[in-house]
């Protein structure tokens, strides 16, 4: 099968890290898995992000990401950028392009900051949020027991949806159902750790 982004793939700068040339194609988001402390005057900072090389910010975006998100490193592990390439970043007084950061996780609303742009003169730069969604109660219980009995699938449904008491009375007659079932309709662990969801969400339930 035909990868339908090969051509951008043909353009991948070799490098030991994210430039500028590798958003040509677009923006890419990515999500951080380690903040490293380099020995680099110019770049003491690494990014390494899931499925693409590291980003090393500037110091701009360095000032950008700290303000929004702080100076400890291991609280930015599990965030999500939106990488773009301005065009017009100068480098000697030519425009070269670099990497912009446009979006972030973990903020309510739009932030804007005033960086340098140019010597003597600053920008204001405005990032957007990036709205994770949350995984669902049934998509959670999928992640885990995904070759749970369609009975016990039903009743993760059930419980994804009590939301008031009356649900959650209709839940405890379902729960009680499925608990007749033979074994081998069922997975007593798979039952056993409903259970105790089922007690988790009870307990979350706002009462109507």
């Amino acid at each position: 099968m035909t990868d339908e982004n090969w051509l951008a793939k043909t353009i991948v700068p070799k490098s030991d890290q994210l430039n500028a040339d590798d958003l040509i194609a677009g923006p890419i988001t990515v999500t951080i898995e380690e903040v490293i402390q380099r020995e680099s005057a110019e770049q003491p900072v690494e990014i390494r992000v899931a499925g693409y090389r590291p980003y090393k910010p500037c110091k701009s975006m360095r000032r950008l990401l700290i303000a929004v998100w702080g100076t400890r490193a291991a609280d930015w592990v599990g965030r999500k950028l939106t990488l773009v390439c301005d065009p017009s970043v100068t480098w000697g007084g030519v425009a070269v392009g670099g990497i912009r950061v446009h979006a972030m996780s973990h903020i309510d609303a739009p932030f804007t900051m005033a960086l340098t742009a140019t010597r003597g003169k600053r920008k204001p730069i405005t990032v957007q949020p990036i709205v994770i969604q949350e995984p669902s109660f049934l998509d959670k219980w999928r992640a885990e027991f995904g070759g749970a009995a369609s009975d016990v699938m039903e009743i993760a449904k059930a419980i994804a949806g009590a939301y008031t008491a009356k649900h959650l009375a209709a839940l405890d007659v379902a729960y009680a159902m499925v608990l007749t079932l033979p074994v081998e309709q069922t997975d007593e662990d798979h039952l056993k750790a409903l259970q105790n969801f089922a007690n988790a969400t009870r307990a979350e339930i706002v009462k109507e």
